[in-house]
This record gives C-alpha cells, sequence and structure tokens, in this order.
C-alpha cells in the first residue's frame, strides 16, 4: 500500500492493463459528472462505463456519481459513491459489489488453470470517508473458483497493490476463450453471512465457498455519513505493479463502445435539438426503416432502450413518430442496427428521409451489449 503518486516514472509499455475504464473517465449513459440516486434495489449499470453496481437484498441505497476527484497524476474523475440510506440490520445473503466483467479473449495472457499460469497483480486508488475494511475478489465465472484481499482505506487516496496467486490447478480450469464473461474483479462493500461468515480466501485460488469470499468486511451501509471513491483501476499480469496506464481518451471510448453506445452522444447542446439518428426509407403509408452504422464493432448484437421524442424528415417535411423507434433484430448486427418507427400522418413509400430528435435535446438510444 503507498500514498498516491504521479507517474513521472511511468514504463512505456501499453496494454498491460485488462481493466476497461480504470480511470472512469467515460460516463456515455448519462455524461460527465453524471449521478443516479436510490441505487441499491437492483443490479445495473449506472453511471460510468463498465462498473457495475451488483446489490441484493439490502435495504441499503447510494447516491452514484461520475466525480470530478481524483489522485493528481493518475485521473481527474472517479466512481463516488454516497451512502443514502443506512442498512444495519443485515439480512444473511444480502450484498453489495462494485464489479468489473472481463471477457474469456481477455484474460488468455493469464494462462490460467493449466501449467505456466502467471500470476495476477491488481493495483487500484481508493479514497473514504473513514477508516473501512473491504474485500478486492477475483472470481472465475467459468470454474467457479475464487480468491480475495483485503484492503482498507483511509480519507485520502491511498494506492493498494495486491497480487494474486496463479491458479495452476490441475489443467482443468483456463478461462473460456470467447465473449462471455470468465472474471469478475469485485469489491465487497456490504454483505450478511453468507458471504463473510468463513474464513477469507488469500492463499490461492480455490473452489468458491460462499462463506470465505469477503469475510472481514466492513459495510458500507453503517452511515449514511459514508462515500466511499474508486479511480486508477488496473490488472495485470506477474506479481509487480506497474505504475497506472495512461490511455488516451478516444481510445478508451472506442473500448466503452464494444458495451455500451448513446446515440446521440452526450454533446449536444440547445442547438442539437434536431440531431440526426439514422438515415431511413418510408415503407408504408406510416413506416420508415433506418439503418444506422456503429462506430464500434459491439460484442454482440445490442438491446435498445430509447428515450425522448423522435420525427422523421423528408423533403423538408417532418412528422413526429408516434411508435417507436424500435430496433429489429432482422435488420441487425454487432455493428449495424435497423430501426422501425411509425408516424401519424400519410407517408410516401419509397421516399428517403432521416430520422432525427424532435425539438428534444435530451433524446437518444442506448444499445447495449454488456456482460
Amino acid at each position: 500500500m503507498t500514498k498516491a503518486r504521479t507517474n513521472a516514472s511511468a514504463t512505456p509499455a501499453v496494454g498491460r492493463n485488462m481493466i476497461i475504464n480504470g480511470a472512469m473517465t467515460v460516463a456515455a449513459r448519462l455524461g460527465e459528472n453524471a449521478f443516479v440516486n436510490s441505487i441499491g434495489a437492483s443490479t445495473g449499470y449506472f453511471t460510468v462505463d463498465r462498473w457495475l453496481v451488483a446489490a441484493s437484498g439490502t435495504a441499503g441505497r447510494l447516491k452514484m456519481r461520475h466525480a470530478e476527484d481524483g489522485p493528481n497524476g493518475i485521473s481527474a474523475k472517479s466512481v463516488k459513491l454516497e451512502c443514502t440510506t443506512a442498512d444495519t440490520s443485515i439480512a444473511a445473503s444480502e450484498f453489495l459489489q462494485l464489479v468489473q466483467k472481463i471477457e474469456g479473449q481477455n484474460l488468455q495472457r493469464i494462462g490460467k488453470g493449466v501449467v505456466g499460469a502467471q500470476q495476477i497483480t491488481v493495483s487500484f486508488y481508493v479514497k473514504a470517508s473513514a477508516a473501512f475494511d473491504f474485500v478486492c475478489e477475483l472470481s472465475d465465472l467459468d470454474n467457479a473458483r475464487q480468491i480475495s484481499k483485503l484492503f482498507a482505506t483511509t480519507t485520502d487516496w491511498v494506492r493498494h497493490e495486491l497480487t494474486y496467486a496463479a491458479d495452476v490447478d490441475d489443467g482443468s480450469s483456463p478461462f473460456d476463450d470467447d465473449n462471455a464473461a470468465s472474471l469478475n474483479l469485485t469489491f465487497w462493500l456490504h454483505a450478511g453471512t453468507t458471504y463473510t461468515s468463513g474464513t477469507l480466501n488469500t492463499a490461492t485460488f480455490a473452489n468458491t465457498t460462499s462463506a470465505n469470499r469477503a469475510a472481514g468486511i466492513d459495510s458500507f451501509f453503517s452511515s449514511t455519513n459514508n462515500t466511499l471513491s474508486f479511480t486508477g483501476v488496473q490488472m495485470e499480469v506477474g506479481p509487480v505493479a506497474t505504475e497506472f496506464e495512461q490511455e488516451d481518451i478516444g481510445f478508451t471510448l472506442s473500448k466503452c463502445q464494444r458495451y455500451c453506445q448513446r446515440h446521440p452522444a452526450q454533446d449536444q447542446l440547445d442547438d442539437g435539438t434536431y440531431t440526426l439518428l439514422a438515415n431511413c426509407m418510408v415503407v408504408s403509408t406510416s413506416e420508415i426503416v433506418g439503418v444506422l452504422p456503429l462506430p464500434v464493432t459491439m460484442r454482440l448484437e445490442p438491446t435498445a432502450s430509447f428515450s425522448g421524442s423522435f420525427r422523421v424528415l423528408r423533403q423538408a417535411t417532418s412528422q413526429a413518430v408516434t411508435a417507436g423507434p424500435i430496433i429489429v433484430d432482422g435488420y441487425s448486427s454487432a455493428s449495424s442496427v435497423g430501426l422501425n418507427a411509425t408516424t401519424g400522418t400519410s407517408l410516401t413509400v419509397g421516399e428517403a428521409g432521416v430520422l432525427t430528435l424532435n425539438n428534444d435535446v435530451d433524446a437518444h438510444m442506448i444499445l447495449d451489449s454488456e456482460l
């Protein structure tokens, strides 16, 4: 454990970090410095890209903020959790976690489960409102194996460097080489006896015993005075934590867009009230079909959610969308999506047009292929 420091001696090697958006710079769903209240009733991706809040059974609630607060020389951003409803009566099976899920094909460098498997080192910067003990767990989803390490917080930014033993096993537990989730990097922040009543499994990867996963942790939900911030999260092969790998924001964004895209992006202001979403063609007197090529190929064909008002513009005449838009599965893939929308007025079959926002700067579509 070391105090926060600058990156003046950073190694020139790139691609070491298997964590995406470890600097917490990208928050595509809601935009810069956004926050979401009353988190805790369900699991979801809420603010900072690639960081899942997993919750079950707790009455505790939190605010998740994309904060302009980070250790100097590492990142100006962090993910900040603020307890808004305490939960001091902890049921056995409840928990709160901050998680990044990682594809198996991005983990093959570890060589897990076979002879020659590598150690894994996780480093991160953390700051809290008080001294707490929490757990950072590596959970092998393909083979139900895990290993955990305790870490402590202070009211200053502190860097933790945690090295996890290589999992040679008997040659039968490598990560699957595919685009499904194979490993969870999990920060345990609150848990009942189902996960805390055993002995923390710190020495080696072992077959998962729930009681040994988070033994010894404090509860983030112990008081509404509690806050907790993370940034500079890095996971790399080997026994040494190197300096946090700085990454161009455009590169980080493109990696995040494999899992989530917002269209239009969070960059339109008051002059973006009619921003173009997709080119389209009229296929019936009240229906259009559009296509949107994606800037980054997603992990798999995405699902879509829409918010706000849209219109169809053709030959300088516009009609409000009365039903939809919706994504059309048969016209979509991981690299482009087909869209369908209906208007309440007569259209001319065969005409070309565009699907745009309808005087609504906040209208948007979220494409999701998260793990």
